[in-house]
């Protein structure tokens, strides 16, 4: 309903058509009573000036009355904007050019400003006729510009060094960095992404079609246009600046942590149906993971699947010798080191079978047609592998929903920044990436373990930190046979580790991710045959935990570090 004293009633008011308002929510009668009212003489002889009515106060004015027609040959750029996008132009020689032989008009900035080009390309753009033309209110600045000798500016496209591709060179050095370090540029992007009301901006290439359509059409660039690519803008110089910031800091946790990332891809949905979801991608990044793998096959991943696989590749990633992990919902499952890979498979699947079904199974090796063949024959959701024998990507496609991930020859992990959101802000540690090895472990019981047993603790202890605290992990011969994983008690997590290794676990070795509080979990495994025990120590009750084990003839080693992965 529109309610309105006759006497102010007009066409327009405040810069809005009422009776076009009307026609749009289907107030036809109102429509018709509000033309009838204006007709009668002595609402016309009540009215205010029709330049009051039209006039919109300054505190009303939006930004969408600015529609000033951009006199830049626009059919001319528009039929050139397809060029440019098709020929992923970036030089400024070849989209100067691109542009002069689609017949627009192209000056030189060194021609405009009559300053020249110095200190090898440093200087350029950075000039009161550039930044003025850029920043101006045309209805405020209009003499000040004509006294100046300044041209208005309406459209901006610009392109900043490529500071990303840069760093990410291995021999780039802070010389060739800072060179790399766009400063005209944001200048530019930023004045023009500011006057949003005058002045469109343009730093992505998929945008110029769009600006050229509606410069074809209309003569003019929209509001809605230009206030999109305006923030996009300014995401686009703050994610600049971060990744600068980034790069010349000296350690991890500053004092102000800056963060950005450019989507990767859309998710289904996120950890539930009911939960939207997308992955990112650090600016930058060329390394070797799973948001950079080749995807040779199998249905789009979804949120659950990222995160398994990244927790499988971290995993293997632990191992120097051959190795094939499998992860369900987080944890590795099943893990298994050796020689030949369709073996090594084999013991991993076989070490929790049930869990393993449906899971995502990594190699640090090429991934053989024999293994491939393996895995075909039960439900799993993902391989991964540096490589795949051709004959091995041809039987994955006999089951086309498994999505294979080809990662390229990884290395070890090397330490990062983990993130965690909380409510109101963020958790961030470096990853543990400790390694530990014989020299690290202390012998604290009266019974020596083997080198065999030693070697197993080691290798349990790469596992075990892959997997939910609170943790128990029981291997034997470089193959995991039993994982009790996120349990509220330590003590429930021995009796999971125990009931999933059955009698495998016997001459096998336990390991625990923190100290026993009690000497209960000695209690538990006294009759399975475990053969030596590895954890960090530290508890108040160590003497009493180390009194067990010398009692069951259980050989312990103490660590002197925890592996919590919370």
């Amino acid at each position: 309903m529109i309610l309105l004293k006759p006497n102010i009633l007009f066409k327009h008011h405040r810069g809005v058509d009422l009776l076009d308002c009307c026609e749009q929510i289907g107030a036809l009668k109102t429509k018709r009573w509000m033309e009838a009212i204006q007709q009668r003489q002595s609402s016309k002889d009540s009215l205010p000036a029709e330049n009051s009515l039209l006039a919109i106060p300054p505190y009303q004015q939006p930004f969408f009355e600015y529609s000033v027609p951009h006199d830049v040959q626009a059919n001319a750029i528009a039929k050139v904007t397809k060029d440019i996008v098709s020929a992923k132009l970036e030089e400024e020689a070849a989209f100067a050019k691109t542009l002069k032989d689609g017949n627009v008009d192209v000056t030189d900035i060194t021609d405009y400003t009559k300053f020249p080009e110095i200190m090898n390309g440093r200087v350029k753009t950075i000039n009161p006729l550039v930044a003025g033309g850029i920043l101006g209110l045309r209805d405020k600045h209009d003499e000040e510009a004509k006294k100046n000798k300044i041209k208005w500016i309406d459209l901006v496209v610009c392109n900043l060094y490529p500071f990303s591709n840069a760093i990410s060179k291995e021999d780039c050095d802070d010389a060739l960095a800072l060179e790399n370090i766009d400063i005209g540029g944001p200048t530019m992007i930023r004045s023009a992404a500011k006057n949003l009301g005058w002045v469109c901006v343009a730093i992505d290439p998929n945008d110029y079609e769009t600006i050229g359509e509606e410069l074809k059409e209309s003569n003019k660039i929209s509001f809605d246009t230009r206030q999109k690519l305006s923030s996009k803008a300014f995401g686009h110089t703050a994610k600049y600046d971060t990744i600068i910031h980034n790069y010349l800091k000296d350690e991890p946790c500053t004092e102000d942590l800056s963060l950005t990332f450019t989507k990767h891809s859309d998710m289904r949905y996120g950890e539930n149906p009911h939960q939207s979801a997308s992955s990112y991608k650090i600016p930058g990044n060329n390394e070797l993971n799973i948001l950079n793998a080749t995807i040779h096959q199998g249905k789009k991943l979804s949120y659950n699947n990222i995160m398994d696989a990244d927790g499988a590749l971290a995993c293997v990633k632990e191992f120097d010798e051959p190795a094939c992990v499998i992860v369900k919902h987080a944890n590795p499952c099943g893990v298994s080191i050796g020689e030949d890979l369709l073996e090594i498979y084999t013991r991993a699947f076989n070490a929790d079978s049930l869990s393993a079904f449906g899971g995502i199974v990594a190699f640090n090796r090429k991934c053989t047609k024999e293994v491939a063949s393996a895995i075909t024959s039960v439900f799993t959701e993902i391989v991964l592998a540096p490589s795949f024998e051709d004959e091995a990507l041809e039987i994955f496609k006999n089951k086309k929903n498994i999505r294979i991930l080809e990662i390229g020859d990884f290395s070890k992990r090397t330490s990062k920044l983990e993130i965690r959101n909380i409510d109101g802000g963020l958790l961030v540690q470096d990853v543990d990436t400790k390694i530990l090895d014989e020299n690290n472990l202390e012998i604290v019981t009266t019974k020596t373990p083997t080198k065999d047993n030693i070697k197993d603790a080691l290798f349990t202890w790469k596992v075990l930190r892959h997997a939910k605290s609170n943790g128990i992990l029981i291997a034997k011969n470089g193959t995991t046979v039993g994982l009790g994983a996120g349990q509220v008690s330590r003590v429930d997590a021995v009796h999971m580790a125990l009931r999933k290794g059955g009698e495998l676990v016997k001459g096998g070795v336990l390991a625990s991710d923190a100290f026993f509080p009690f000497r209960d979990s000695i209690d538990t495994i006294k009759d399975s045959g475990i053969s030596t025990v590895i954890q960090p120590g530290g508890s108040i009750r160590d003497e009493e935990i180390i009194e067990a084990c010398n009692e069951y003839s259980i050989s312990m080693v103490f660590t002197g570090t925890r592996c919590f992965k919370h």
